[in-house]
């Protein structure tokens, strides 16, 4: 016997609780509700995907694009590489151009923000034969430089994929060398307190990269997600308390990378 529960933006028939929550119903359930209320199946997807989670693999990859590259092979690199959402390993994938870049050392001008399940997950990934063909057919011509960086978000949770129209901000640091063991555990303290000071942070994970292979020397990675451009940018009236937040682990800092970048601009449902 099914029971009746309470409806929901998510669940929006009321027609399906735990006791049924296997992949056959979840199929069926989700064409019907695909059929009735199509603007919402995303939203019950994301829903439904991240309802058992309790992290995330983050990956970022961030590209420097030849000065002299054809803009329309730059176009194809970002359409083949968002095109690799199809691939099962990926929750979410979004590449496209930096809209802010500050740092002293680096110069950036397009970003991938991808999501997975597992470090096993994104290692199939990068081991797939349609991603290394994106790579070696679409990337390594156009691009000068690239930087690399993943990490574990614990604790996850809001959707998988940012909504459309989001903006996000990605902040990479580099500690000293002396910061020693006390000073990671500071400064990942720090970040992971800036959602509660600052409301307009809907979403926000923090971790430590643990993929030294392309990092150049950055070790601390934190995304805040924004409902948009607006939101981010309001953020800027708050520097004072920004600079307050900065000023606690500015001792263990040694460069710091932030990015401003635009969410994806349709979501689509996620694989399963």
């Amino acid at each position: 016997m099914v029971k009746r529960l309470a409806t929901s933006s998510h669940d929006p028939l009321g027609i399906i609780d735990s006791a049924c929550k296997n992949q056959s119903v979840m199929i069926a359930y989700s064409m019907v509700l695909s059929l009735i209320y199509p603007d919402r199946i995303n939203d019950y997807w994301m829903s439904s995907s991240n309802s058992d989670s309790t992290q995330i693999i983050e990956h970022i990859v961030l590209f420097k694009v030849k000065p002299a590259a054809d803009p329309d092979a730059v176009n194809a690199m970002i359409t083949n590489i968002n095109g690799l959402a199809s691939l099962d390993p990926v929750l979410h994938i979004s590449a496209g151009p930096v809209s802010r870049s500050r740092s002293s050392s680096l110069s950036f001008t397009h970003l991938l923000h991808s999501r997975y399940r597992s470090k096993a997950d994104l290692s199939s990934y990068s081991d797939h034969p349609t991603h290394l063909s994106v790579v070696g057919n679409y990337v390594k011509p156009v691009v000068d430089d690239v930087m690399a960086v993943d990490w574990v978000a614990e604790d996850f949770s809001g959707p998988i994929r940012p909504p459309a129209g989001s903006a996000l901000r990605l902040t990479v640091l580099k500690l000293k060398e002396d910061a020693g063991e006390g000073g990671k555990n500071e400064v990942l303290k720090v970040l992971r307190g800036i959602k509660e000071k600052f409301p307009s942070i809907e979403q926000l994970t923090v971790g430590e990269n643990f993929s030294p292979g392309r990092n150049k020397g950055f070790s601390i990675c934190s995304i805040g997600v924004f409902k948009g451009i607006k939101e981010l940018e309001e953020l800027e009236s708050e520097s004072e308390r920004a600079n307050e937040e900065k000023d606690k682990v500015r001792e263990f800092l040694d460069e710091v990378l932030v990015l401003d970048f635009a969410g994806p601009a349709s979501v689509q449902p996620a694989n399963l």
